[in-house]
């Protein structure tokens, strides 16, 4: 019986780094995203539910994120003052969004996960779609924070200022209600809000996202809602994964793996929905 035992063992040990593996090479490859399907994939490979699996996922994405931005912060793209500024707006909220994900059945957060991963799929779907047809930009106003060319930085002003601190707070409720990284909020209101290029954007982002991310595996840590064990072998196969989709990232445009990945996203959705209805 001991070499069954064994196997059994090995096997329930390389899912989740297998699943890690897959995550990380999406992020590798589109920039973002793979926070977003970390949960429901945990979901459905290793029979968790969603208390169980959004712990886990923030350990890879706070880890993940942080190693982002502090290349990004060498690189000098990475705008720590706004991530700063949205990261600690949504560590104040990330509480709340666990505190509620313990009070709600797993269903109803099945439900919400996947209406949001509907709308994610369709975004990135449709932008997506337009840039590879070479559709123009639509003009618009200037956004409440302007970067000052000569010295690189944002000119910080109220307007500003409350637009960063209300989708931070935001990313932060969701972050620590679903643990989902919070990109899909904040690389929006980035664009929106500022005037920043993508790859600024993408770097801000990751730093909020290591700030909230963190703040929220503690706190889970503490209420003794994580599995450190799986969230290791995950978090060892997320890097991998990276590695490999950086690789090979080269070879595959932004636009074109943001559509690859919006297909797969609503394939997921799809699944999540099917999910929903078999529980009940």
């Amino acid at each position: 019986m001991r070499p069954v035992l064994q196997c059994t063992m090995d096997i329930t040990y390389f899912v989740p780094f297998g699943l890690g593996i897959f995550v990380g090479l999406i992020m590798g490859l589109t920039g973002a995203g793979g926070g977003i399907i970390a949960v429901p994939l945990l979901v459905f490979g290793l029979n968790l539910n969603m208390t169980e699996a959004s712990p886990i996922s923030l350990v890879a994405v706070s880890i993940v994120a942080t190693v982002g931005a502090f290349l990004a912060w060498r690189k000098k793209i990475l705008r720590y003052k706004a991530a700063s500024l949205m990261g600690l707006s949504g560590l104040i909220m990330a509480p709340f969004g666990i505190w509620l994900s313990h009070q709600v059945p797993n269903t109803p957060l099945l439900a919400l996960f996947s209406l949001i991963l509907f709308y994610v799929s369709f975004k990135l779907f449709i932008e997506s779609r337009s840039e590879l047809k070479g559709n123009p930009i639509p003009v618009r106003k200037p956004p409440p924070c302007i970067l000052d060319p000569q010295v690189g930085k944002l000119i910080w002003t109220i307007p500003c200022a409350r637009a960063l601190i209300s989708s931070g707070a935001l990313a932060g409720f969701l972050t620590g209600l679903l643990g989902v990284g919070g990109g899909f909020i904040i690389v929006p209101a980035l664009k929106r809000f500022t005037d920043l290029p993508m790859k600024s954007i993408i770097a801000t982002s990751l730093g909020m996202q290591a700030i909230i991310s963190g703040g929220s595996v503690i706190v889970s840590g503490f209420t003794g809602h994580l599995n450190l064990e799986i969230a290791l072998l995950f978090v060892a196969g997320a890097l991998l994964g990276l590695y490999i989709g950086k690789a090979f990232g080269q070879k595959v445009t932004g636009a074109r793996a943001q559509q690859i990945f919006s297909i797969f996203a609503f394939c997921v959705a799809i699944r999540m929905v099917i999910k929903i209805i078999w529980l009940n």
